[in-house]
């Protein structure tokens, strides 16, 4: 691959409102699984031509294989119809999220397991091939973004939720999609 070659990820966006309602999270932590699978609906409550919905990555280390999920996501990215697959490899680890965690974060089959081995439970799960964009070495520099733009902002946990660029500290993954939509709708462009 050549320096020109190099693999983008496409940005995990959706919508192309005025109001931008931004969601950190960390693909196998309950919490932002229960928000990830809400972000449809809120899209379609609030309509795709009031608010651009923006999924941010917030790699944990407590979550023991967040790191290779977070390159698998933005792996996908790089491909074509990027977003899409990036969205179906996100789906696939919620929808499967124990098969990526540890037992108390410590403990349980996933010992055993191994990065590749990982990879393989989303490619069969998701239905994208990522593996090859997986080993690309400049995806470092989209999972570096991820992580910078998050500790610029301040975020160190999952799922944290933003409104135009300002933190949303009391909103919540276990919030009714209303609550969310209430807020973006009262924020100014």
């Amino acid at each position: 691959m050549s320096q020109n070659d190099k693999p983008h990820a496409q940005p995990l966006v959706w919508g192309h409102g005025p109001r931008t309602f931004e969601v950190f999270l960390e693909p196998t932590c309950p919490y932002s699984v229960r928000a990830f699978n809400k972000l449809s609906a809120l899209l379609e409550n609030v309509g795709e031509d009031n608010v651009t919905v923006k999924i941010r990555l917030q790699s944990q280390p407590w979550h023991m294989f967040s790191g290779v999920i977070v390159r698998c996501i933005l792996a996908a990215s790089t491909l074509p119809q990027g977003r899409e697959a990036a969205h179906k490899v996100m789906q696939a680890v919620a929808d499967h999220r124990e098969e990526f965690e540890f037992t108390d974060h410590c403990s349980g089959p996933n010992m055993d397991a191994t990065p590749q081995q990982i990879i393989d439970r989303i490619e069969r799960y998701s239905g994208v091939a990522l593996a090859q964009a997986f080993a690309h070495p400049a995806l470092q520099n989209d999972i570096k973004w991820h992580s910078k733009y998050a500790r610029q902002n301040g975020i160190h946990v999952s799922p944290t939720f933003m409104v135009n660029g300002l933190v949303q500290a009391d909103l919540g993954s276990g919030d009714d999609i209303s609550v969310w939509a209430q807020r973006i709708n009262a924020a100014y462009p």
